[in-house]
């Protein structure tokens, strides 16, 4: 099934076991999926590829309206939205067998560390765009300020983890299970982050690939700043980059990259001076190191150029 739609399922769940409805969410998204199969008008609109995907979505969420539970609209909602028309019918069945799994077993946390380790294995796209999924859902439930704020300390504990070697071998360590996994980040984290902050940094861990933590972490990074309507501007500098500096950049970019634009900033001495910036797939290296670099290419294959080949005297001149 799409991965998209399994981590927004996996979010919604953990809302439905909290209200203890999760039995009440499989008995509706059950009828929805035999409504549709009943009417082949119906099953038509939802399944043409050829009609828009709003389109699509508004006869199910007019048709549904204050008939099922608000959790069930939205997965039915989000099925449209992410998976390939041909494929939404069977979604609906897919959505209502994995919600009733979920009703018969024991609940799941509503924390983002459900059934830890029942997430199927996929690729690092695949794992990205599940742990993307559970975002969408979780950034539903919050306000803008909060997602501004969930950006700020998702971005900080991406920090912790890649600059500290024992945290960032303990959360990509396969061989650890899950929850031990997302103890860690529970211990570490605590209430000093929001309650969603929190679910989205041990989802991570459960729906992304554990060698890949910091940057499944930097991802949900840009999907809180998209959330909210901007990009995510990583920029490494060997100062401190200040008020006025930051204004500048992020006008500047803002100009390249056609929307606005976030500064997420980190100082690395390394780098001697100057910035790295990196929005997208936008990479901007203007550090004295790079400039060092290509000084020293330049020496090099000038020298190479010059080389008197051995055995050989220079001609007189």
């Amino acid at each position: 099934m799409n991965p998209a739609l399994q981590g927004y399922l996996a979010a919604v769940e953990e809302s439905l076991a909290g209200a203890g409805a999760l039995g009440d969410a499989a008995a509706g998204l059950r009828a929805v999926a035999e409504l549709v199969d009943a009417n082949n008008e119906l099953t038509l609109a939802v399944n043409d590829g050829s009609v828009p995907v709003a389109s699509r979505r508004a006869v199910l969420d007019d048709l549904l309206a204050g008939k099922v539970r608000p959790e069930v609209s939205r997965l039915v909602h989000q099925a449209v939205t992410v998976v390939p028309a041909s494929e939404v019918e069977a979604s609906f069945h897919w959505l209502a067998s994995q919600v009733a799994i979920a009703a018969e077993r024991s609940p799941a946390r509503a924390d983002g560390t459900g059934d830890s380790d029942d997430q199927p294995v996929l690729g690092r796209l695949g794992s990205r765009n599940r742990v993307s999924g559970y975002a969408a859902a979780v950034f539903e439930t919050v306000t803008t300020p909060e997602l501004e704020e969930i950006e700020d300390q998702l971005f900080r504990f991406a920090r912790t983890v890649e600059s500290n070697r024992a945290l960032r071998s303990a959360l990509g360590d396969r061989d650890l299970p899950v929850s031990l996994r997302q103890q860690v980040i529970a211990d570490l984290l605590g209430d000093q982050v929001l309650p969603a902050t929190g679910r989205l940094a041990a989802y991570a861990v459960r729906g992304g690939r554990a060698r890949d933590i910091v940057p499944t972490l930097d991802a949900l990074v840009e999907d809180a700043a998209r959330a909210r309507g901007w990009r995510v501007a990583r920029v490494q500098s060997a100062d401190r980059v200040d008020d006025a500096q930051r204004e500048s950049l992020g006008q500047a970019l803002g100009r390249l990259t056609g929307g606005p634009v976030e500064l997420q900033v980190t100082i690395n001495p390394q780098l001697l001076g100057g910035v790295v910036v990196q929005v997208g797939d936008l990479l901007v290296d203007g550090t004295a190191r790079h400039r060092l670099n290509e000084l020293k290419e330049h020496v090099l294959v000038s020298e190479a150029a010059y080389r008197i080949p051995e055995g050989r005297e220079p001609a007189d001149g």
